[in-house]
């Protein structure tokens, strides 16, 4: 038997070529007169308004899909209360506690910061939920044991800002 196990010999060697020319001439035949027999563009009838006369049995006429159209309503263009600078993307601001107004996500992480006292391996990270948390890791360029510190509930969640009601509106027309 051979190294792999295939029996003996090597198969391409032993083929022999598929002859069977009275079977190819006839499939061939048949292909050309197909050809002939294939309906040109002016064998059918014009169509009305770029749709057939009659739709095929089993085929209904759909009506064509129209995007709605986004609201007139602006984008909140605010400043931030905290360093006084225009928020240029207002879907990533935070509201801010006390007020409700929106505040940089930039700035609440530099306001955490300063607030709490970080040992070395602390960060401050968005933990979802409107939460920011202070997170320990315990060498820090592996990224895959951490813990948490701390949490800070910083946005409420039954409690929705006019300013956020009005972008959820503008990005989810559809």
């Amino acid at each position: 038997m051979g190294g792999s196990g295939k029996g003996t010999g090597n198969r391409r060697n032993r083929r022999r070529p598929f002859k069977r020319r009275d079977w190819d001439n006839a499939q061939s035949q048949s292909r050309d007169a197909s050809r002939n027999t294939k309906k040109k563009a002016d064998d059918f009838p014009p169509a009305a308004d770029g749709k057939p006369e009659k739709p095929a049995e089993g085929m209904i006429d759909r009506p064509r899909w129209i995007p709605p159209k986004p609201p007139a309503i602006s984008m909140p263009d605010d400043n931030c209360p905290w360093c006084d600078k225009p928020i240029k993307d207002i879907a990533t601001a935070i509201c801010e506690p006390d007020s409700g107004k929106p505040v940089h996500f930039d700035c609440v992480i530099n306001r955490i910061i300063e607030r709490e006292n970080l040992e070395s391996g602390d960060t401050v990270s968005y933990i979802g939920g409107g939460r920011f948390g202070i997170i320990h890791y315990n060498n820090p360029p592996d990224t895959r044991d951490f813990r948490i510190k701390k949490i800070f509930e910083w946005e409420k969640q039954e409690s929705r800002s006019n300013w956020r009601v009005t972008i959820s509106d503008h990005y989810s027309v559809t």
